[in-house]
């Protein structure tokens, strides 16, 4: 039986709160989104400057996939083990210090003058995301007041936001400038670091609050489910994370290059039709985790992997105009999953929320990284259109869906 004694699984703002305390816990939720928005935007400006870097260095699409492996293996492999460390041992200002790693990667991508140089910033950028994740969704789930769903949309949509960001600073910044101008997004970093260090102080000051409230019985969630059954179910839910993240980074790294192949159209003008399917995401994943709140995070899971797929069946036949408005369902639908998959994992082993976040978040970068390098070689043998082809089935595996428990039957 997965059940936890760990404060972290507490709530800050419950019924009894004060109206400050409400909003002061709500405060550094919009804390932790907006952080996570200005970390996204730097993450996302890697993938925005691909075309520069392909051009300027004559890389294949298999070297393109291998920038973003790298950038998406360095922080899947340390997230689980941040998570689990943060776990035993809470370090609040961790999120502002993860911050630096970005800020020396931004500065060494704009300097880099070779291949090899690019993937050592493309990992140091990675460590930043592999610190800044695990201990900032606790952080949120803290900050909840019970509506963990609401909670983690809330995170999630900032991180989305900056990814759709990204790609638009990237067109009408990177694109007339040239790679130097990266440099000039290291300020982000540092107003990060400003925001991160204030929730940090925030963290440190609720610590022992938080501590006291799990010694004087305060209940927690649990469930009543065999410990075989969370390991078959966390295994469900890694697989389903597998199709969703495979047919996104098909999206989110080869869009622009099968719209400029397929269509002709010029770069900026791709990264636009980019920044639309990626704005959808954004808006998705606010809405996945208030409706899973209402009725139960199953259903969102079941709904947002199995219910794009006629979207995406069709996506590789389309013209031009079906293409971009095809991807809007296709990213609200799909994007909807990770806020639901995330909290249904955590009320499965509740007393880990660190090391499922750190897993969760990590196995998800890692088949980005994975599915680039996959996916981008798929395109040197085949064709770019191929590639959409193949992906379009992905969606089909959200049957697995069924197989999960209803968590809101085992409390009852």
């Amino acid at each position: 039986m997965a059940t936890g004694n760990a404060a972290e699984v507490n709530s800050i703002s419950d019924q009894s709160a004060t109206p400050h305390q409400q909003n002061s816990v709500l405060a550094v939720l919009f804390a932790l989104s907006l952080s996570h928005m200005l970390n996204d935007v730097m993450q996302s400006l890697i993938p925005a400057v691909y075309p520069i870097l392909k051009d300027q260095y004559s890389l294949s699409y298999w070297e393109v996939g291998l920038i973003t492996f790298t950038f998406q293996l360095t922080a899947s492999l340390l997230q689980p083990l941040v998570g689990m460390a943060t776990d035993r041992r809470p370090q609040p200002y961790s999120l502002a210090i993860g911050m630096i790693f970005t800020f020396c990667g931004l500065i060494l991508l704009a300097m880099a003058n070779s291949f090899p140089m690019i993937l050592v910033a493309a990992a140091m950028v990675g460590i930043g995301s592999s610190v800044f994740h695990p201990e900032a969704s606790r952080i949120a789930r803290l900050a909840s007041g019970g509506k963990h769903g609401f909670a983690q949309s809330l995170f999630q949509v900032g991180g989305n936001a900056g990814t759709a960001i990204g790609p638009l600073l990237g067109a009408f910044v990177v694109v007339p400038w040239g790679q130097p101008s990266i440099a000039l997004f290291s300020v982000i970093a540092l107003i990060a670091m400003v925001v991160l260090s204030a929730v940090g102080r925030w963290y440190q000051n609720h610590l022992v609050g938080l501590r006291a409230k799990a010694n004087r019985g305060h209940a927690i969630t649990h469930n009543q489910l065999p410990a075989l059954r969370v390991a078959i179910s966390i295994g469900i839910l890694l697989v389903l994370l597998f199709s969703k993240y495979f047919y996104t980074v098909s999206l989110s790294n080869y869009y622009i290059f099968y719209l400029i192949d397929k269509f002709d159209v010029s770069l900026p003008v791709a990264q636009v039709y980019l920044s639309v399917f990626l704005g959808a995401v954004a808006v998705g994943t606010l809405a996945g985790g208030p409706v899973g709140d209402k009725i139960g995070f199953k259903r969102v899971i079941w709904g947002s992997i199995l219910g794009v797929l006629p979207f995406t069946l069709i996506l590789p036949y389309a013209n031009l105009f079906w293409t971009v408005l095809l991807t809007v369902p296709i990213g609200l639908i799909l994007a909807s999953a990770f806020s639901a998959i995330m909290v249904y994992a955590q009320e499965l082993v509740p007393s880990r929320v660190g090391l499922i976040a750190g897993l969760f978040f990590g196995f998800a970068f890692g088949m980005a990284g994975v599915a680039a390098a996959v996916l981008g070689k798929l395109a040197d043998w085949t064709s770019i259109s191929f590639v959409y082809q193949v992906c379009s089935f992905l969606p089909a595996i959200g049957l697995l869906a069924g197989f999960l428990p209803d968590l809101d039957k085992a409390k009852r």
